[in-house]
């Protein structure tokens, strides 16, 4: 089955044809590194890491490209706030990012390149625009001028007339007040870098189209982001791209919010949930379990009910995952996905109907363990393993074996050990046919969150 996507610019599902057989080409918008991130940052990079792996699992040669935007107003206001360069601020949170990505199970971009790393390329983007007429400059500033490009708003869908743009501190000598800044005109104290027009910075869009054709070329497959960025940045993003003579982007694709309250998570509205502080309350692959499985066009509401919910349900996996492998020994991922699994996936990346087959593999095996049926337990954890790895949450992969031992593996001998006096009491008890002390024990150790179950080898302990 051809993999289909919801294309923003089409407003429908499309089937996905790439560019190039074989080969797709995605640009991200990243982080801005002007603070730490929280959930709601991070979910658009595990979406696309899904999107990603699915393409992967599919046979695709992935070119992926994520970019860093380390210099805006908000970075050089918090720079003047706090008395640092600006350049420490940013590469302090893309540590962070970068971090967060890491302990999500995200894999690496093929490219993760810099706004402040590609000055030249803006240059000359730049410098193409005002000799095709759709720029000009103005009081060392330079402008897109809208009015130029008849197809501006087809994205987002509005009227020029009733445009309202976003604009900034210094923006001045617009000839129309819905052009918009492609490059900002230097002030005493701030950074800048030489152009033609004079010292200044990038304006925030600019970058975005300048990476993606030194990356991707003049035309690729897919660009992604956050829904809160389909207009002004993606909208000025086509603007200056096809302006220039690119294609640009072939599909359009965008994430839902994580909100609180109903408000999307912001740092500004004070409602937001930093990744460095969530994972020391919960495992890292439990808020990607979290993050990761509603559809990615719907919003997350936040809460620790849901999020515990989140929990219990990762835990009905991985309890199979052990069981079977204390079962069967080391099983492989199958070489392919059920066939619902990758029907669901293939439909617009239906996380939530793919991880409907996952919970009845879960199902399934846990049956087969029950009757003792090895063959169906290898079976279903061979399959299981392979739809995990898709969406970055198999157990079993080192990554999260690192990062458990990392966090827990000390904890976890210690509380063994003494579990492991109190499950020789139980068995001494039971050899002596004092049931009644046995099971008062096993009793004990569930009102303290411990399930035990006694196996051929002995008695087991996890946690409830």
């Amino acid at each position: 089955m051809t993999i289909r996507l919801y294309d923003t610019s089409a407003r429908q599902i499309r089937d996905f044809i790439p560019l190039t057989p074989g080969c797709v080409s995605i640009y991200l918008c990243g982080a801005t590194v002007q603070a730490a991130p929280h959930i709601g940052h991070i979910r658009s990079g595990l979406n696309f890491d899904i999107m990603r792996r699915w393409f992967d699992y599919r046979g695709y040669d992935v070119t992926f490209v994520r970019n860093v935007t380390d210099i805006d107003d908000k970075i050089i206001a918090k720079s003047a706030e706090q008395g640092r360069p600006w350049w420490s601020i940013g590469y302090e949170n893309e540590v962070a990012f970068n971090t967060a990505y890491d302990r999500l199970g995200c894999l690496r971009p093929t490219y993760e390149p810099r706004a402040t790393g590609h000055i030249p390329e803006m240059v000359a983007m730049m410098r193409g625009l005002i000799e095709r007429g759709h720029a000009y400059a103005a009081d060392g500033n330079v402008y897109f001028d809208v009015k130029s490009f008849p197809e501006y708003l087809q994205l987002s869908n509005q009227e020029l007339d009733n445009l309202l743009q976003p604009s900034g501190e210094g923006e001045t000598g617009k000839r129309d007040p819905r052009d918009f800044a492609m490059w900002k005109a230097a002030r005493d104290g701030e950074p800048s870098w030489e152009t033609p027009w004079g010292r200044g910075r990038p304006g925030w869009h600019l970058e975005c189209s300048a990476m993606a054709h030194k990356y991707l070329g003049s035309a690729f497959d897919i660009h992604g982001g956050g829904v809160d960025l389909v207009f002004p940045h993606h909208e000025n993003e086509i603007a200056q791209a096809k302006a220039f003579g690119d294609d640009f982007a072939a599909y359009w694709s965008h994430n839902a919010w994580v909100t609180m309250s109903g408000e999307k998570m912001s740092k500004s509205l004070g409602n937001s949930v930093l990744v460095s502080e969530m994972v020391k309350r919960r495992r890292p692959i439990v808020l990607r379990y979290y993050l990761g499985t509603p559809h990615y066009r719907s919003t997350i509401e936040y809460s620790e009910e849901a999020l515990h919910e989140a929990e219990a349900a990762f835990a009905r996996i991985e309890g199979f995952v052990q069981r079977a492998v204390e079962q069967a020994g080391a099983v492989e991922p199958a070489p392919e996905v059920p066939p619902a699994f990758a029907e669901a996936m293939d439909d617009d990346l239906g996380v939530p109907q793919a991880l409907a087959i996952v919970h009845t593999t879960v199902r399934q095996g846990n049956a087969a363990l029950a009757a003792d049926d090895k063959e169906s337990t290898v079976a279903r954890l061979a399959e299981l393993r392979v739809m995990l790895g898709v969406l970055g949450l198999d157990p079993l992969d080192e990554r999260w074996a690192d990062g458990d031992a990392e966090r827990g593996a000390e904890l976890h001998g210690v509380v063994d050990s003494l579990v492991r006096l109190v499950l020789d009491q139980r068995q001494a008890a039971r050899a002596r046919k004092d049931y009644a002390t046995a099971d008062a024990i096993r009793d004990q150790l569930q009102q303290s969150g411990l399930v035990i179950e006694d196996t051929p080898s002995g008695p087991r302990w996890t946690l409830s």
